[in-house]
């Protein structure tokens, strides 16, 4: 699926915004300092068929399109899906995986509470998957050969930094956003439904909406539980935050 962390820890969905948060007829910020957007982003899935103006969506890519590529390349493409039955092609690839993906996962996670949470949560973006407002399908222009590795690595290494930098930006705006991938796990329909020509590979999902629920803290494990100094394993600052 390709998702950070998601609404495992939020709070019940709120139908009603919370107060101060934005929504459509509000002016729409991109302030919010970089440490807030990225401490509190996470993957939101529940929402709202509200609309979101085409020129948020273009400042949203504009933002994205300032992440570095190889060798300056610049070459992605970014596809803004609004039509309803373009929406309703993808949503049948993205459901036609789910059912797979997630009845494995259901069962895997049959005694885990929180990812139960989580599957709960996809499960709502599949059912409603053509009422979300916008869908952003991030693009390379470029063939990605399955071999070797490191050229596999490289390529996508154009593209995801620009999809965190939307999603960066989405969470300062306000918007509800998601990295996904079920929708491309059959590329060659993907190409077909979004017209893309052979020399397009679609790399990524996004839905974009304003959130039923909100964004809050997201809980990490400990930095120093994950940083190795010189030679795997050894973690002197194991245990500890970055503030020791």
């Amino acid at each position: 699926m390709g998702d950070q962390e998601s609404e495992q820890s939020r709070p019940p969905i709120a139908e009603q915004p919370p107060a101060g948060e934005k929504r459509p007829g509000s002016e729409v910020s991109l302030n919010m300092p970089l440490a807030e957007a990225m401490s509190t982003q996470r993957a939101i899935r529940r929402l709202t068929d509200d609309p979101v103006d085409d020129g948020l969506v273009l400042r949203l890519v504009e933002l994205a399109l300032k992440a570095p590529t190889g060798s300056n390349a610049q070459n992605w493409e970014f596809v803004v899906v609004r039509d309803p039955a373009v929406k309703a092609a993808l949503g049948r690839q993205n459901m036609r995986m789910w059912k797979i993906y997630g009845g494995l996962g259901r069962w895997l996670a049959r005694n885990d509470e929180s990812q139960q949470r989580i599957m709960n949560a996809v499960q709502w973006q599949a059912d409603h998957f053509e009422d979300i407002p916008v869908i952003v399908v991030a693009c390379l222009r470029s063939i990605i050969p399955p071999w070797p590795p490191m050229a596999t690595t490289g390529l996508y290494g154009s593209i995801y930094p620009s999809v965190q930098n939307l999603l960066l930006a989405a969470r300062a705006a306000g918007l509800g956003a998601a990295l996904i991938t079920l929708p491309l796990w059959s590329n060659i329909a993907a190409r077909r439904i979004l017209g893309l020509p052979w020399k397009v590979t679609p790399c990524a999902v996004i839905p974009l909406g304003w959130p039923r629920g909100r964004y809050g803290p997201t809980t990490r494990r400990p930095v120093g539980d994950v940083v190795s100094l010189d030679n795997y394993g050894n973690r002197p600052w194991a245990g500890q935050g970055a503030g020791g």
